[in-house]
């Protein structure tokens, strides 16, 4: 059920109304340097981040399915949208968001949504610290006044950042520094304003003071030319370079990275609103509502948006109560931009950096990366920095496909490791377990599938010729897939072909189902399959 529906069924009430719209302009003071600074930080100019929040974000709050989330640019998008701004332009990243959105739509209407509760957190914990990592070395270049980091791959940028610091500028490392001080110091002291409004008003400020001293700072309006005081207006999102199948072809791998990890930022978004607030999201109709404005945004400006942890938890303790409240986070962006647009250029450069280089921080939580690897079984922990190391080295497409590939592998070894079998009866068993001469109970644990289905059955190919009747329980085999199913059936043809009566017993709903389907079932004198094991064992122990 979308937002919109779920509103229109419960009423609104003018105490609704009052608190979103306290909520929404609380929200809108947060998002203005946040939105300006990540579209900066993803190679496009700034107000394309604010077009992206004032667009996708009332779109996705109106068509989602989490009430409370907010949605804009993130700080997890940057290291895949920057290479693609890099390399095609503007309009690039928007088309690369622009098809992003027909992914989450697709996936939203497969019910996909509950599946990415089964990526692993040791990925989700590598990918996003690397994330951080490499947001902040490339903030470094703006934080010391030599501009972005040149270079495709990380120790290229590093090389650059190498052999360009001795250009670096005292006056922009002064604005950065004390940005940054502002950030860190200000919260101590009260969180009832938005520190990073704080910080910027200060460093601009100072860069001004600076400027009229002789010692100019690197600011928006010396970067980007400043910004247009114009709302977001719709336009075809390649208009200015055109677009051909190789572009598009190209950029396909991308799109398919920004929804996968925007499904996964929006979803685990949704998760903590409803911890905070205890209401429920429909993650489906979350995934098609991202999709509608990752679709409509480019064709206004707006590039990758997703669900905001920090901004929605910051809407909720501001008492957000519907999505009114980033509808109206929106319209007070959009007023910003057109009354305040020939201030905002005047903020610094360093100021966005330091500004970035927190955000990174806290993305990264270094304490829970830290944690699960003095904490985590060595597996994850291998899971974990492989995941660290190749997105900081190559991206976050490899990282994650590489990390759920390496934990579903080692998941399937766990499972081998548990699963088992214990064999009881036979001419060494002298009476001891009950059963007559010539039976032999074999008691399967764990599910039968292709990793773990002949470890089990091994067993069944040495029984001695003695044997008359082999007892197979199922009882703890919760399920059977193709390669179980292939295994059990040759394990019974080979009793079968050796004069062995084999009785499966305590088979759960799934195998009998499997079962039946594969045309295993009762054949007098050879084959029994039952769910009650203590009837078995009672009638052959009788």
């Amino acid at each position: 059920m979308t937002n919109l529906r779920a509103m229109l069924r419960r009423g609104y009430s003018r105490d609704d109304l009052a608190a979103d719209v306290g909520a929404g302009l609380i929200l809108g003071v947060v998002a203005l340097p946040l939105s300006m600074a990540l579209a900066i930080a993803a190679g496009a100019p700034p107000e394309n981040g604010l077009f992206t929040a004032i667009v996708a974000g009332a779109i996705i709050a109106v068509f989602g399915g989490s009430m409370l989330s907010v949605s804009g640019p993130t700080a997890a998008f940057v290291i895949l949208l920057a290479p693609v701004t890099a390399k095609y332009g503007l309009s690039g990243l928007l088309i690369a968001s622009l098809m992003a959105g027909f992914f989450l739509i697709a996936m939203g209407l497969m019910r996909l949504g509950g599946l990415i509760q089964f990526v692993p957190h040791p990925v989700t914990t590598g990918f996003t610290a690397g994330i951080a990592l490499v947001i902040a070395i490339l903030q470094i270049g703006d934080f010391i006044g030599i501009g972005t980091l040149e270079g495709e791959r990380i120790w290229d940028r590093l090389a650059y950042l190498i052999n360009s610091f001795s250009d670096s500028r005292w006056p922009d490392i002064l604005v950065g520094l004390g940005t940054l001080a502002v950030l860190i110091v200000f919260p101590r002291f009260t969180r009832r304003i938005p520190v990073p409004l704080v910080a910027l008003l200060a460093a601009s400020i100072l860069g001004l003071a600076l400027s009229a001293t002789g010692d100019d700072v690197v600011t928006i309006n010396s970067r980007f030319g400043g910004i247009p005081a114009i709302p977001p207006l719709p336009g075809l999102p390649w208009s200015s370079t055109g677009v051909t199948m190789d572009m598009v072809r190209s950029l396909i791998p991308t799109a398919a990275a920004i929804a996968a990890l925007g499904a996964i930022e929006s979803l685990l978004c949704a998760v903590v609103a409803d911890g905070m607030a205890g209401s429920k999201y429909d993650p489906d109709a979350e995934l098609v509502g991202l999709g509608i404005g990752n679709i409509v945004a480019p064709f206004f400006g707006g590039f990758a948006a997703t669900g905001a942890i920090a901004r929605t938890a910051t809407g909720i303790r501001s008492g957000s109560r519907t999505p009114v409240a980033v509808i109206v986070h929106s319209l007070f962006l959009l007023v910003s931009i057109l009354l305040l647009a020939r201030l905002l250029g005047y903020i610094p450069m360093a100021a966005m950096a330091a500004l970035l280089l927190v955000i990174a921080w806290n993305m990264s939580d270094a304490e829970s990366f830290v944690r699960t690897t003095r904490t985590a079984p060595r597996s994850d922990v291998i899971i974990l920095l492989v995941c660290f190391g190749l997105t900081v080295a190559f991206d976050m497409v490899i990282a994650v496909g590489v990390g759920v590939v390496l934990a579903a592998l080692l998941f399937m070894r766990r499972m081998v490791e548990i699963s088992g079998a214990t064999l009881i009866g036979g001419k060494h068993d002298h009476g001891v377990s009950g059963l007559p001469p010539g039976v032999i109970f074999y008691d399967v644990a764990g599910p039968l599938f292709f990793g773990a289905a002949q470890k089990a059955l091994d067993a069944l190919t040495i029984i001695d010729g003695d044997v008359h009747t082999v007892i197979i329980d199922l009882e703890d085999v919760p399920a059977i897939d193709a390669t179980g199913l292939v295994a059990l059936s040759s394990s019974i043809e080979h009793l079968n072909g050796s004069s062995i009566k084999v009785v499966l017993t305590g088979v759960q709903p799934q195998p009998l189902r499997a079962l039946t389907k594969a045309g295993i079932v009762d054949r007098p004198g050879l084959l029994e399959v039952t769910v009650d094991v203590d009837l078995t064992l009672g009638r052959f122990m009788a």
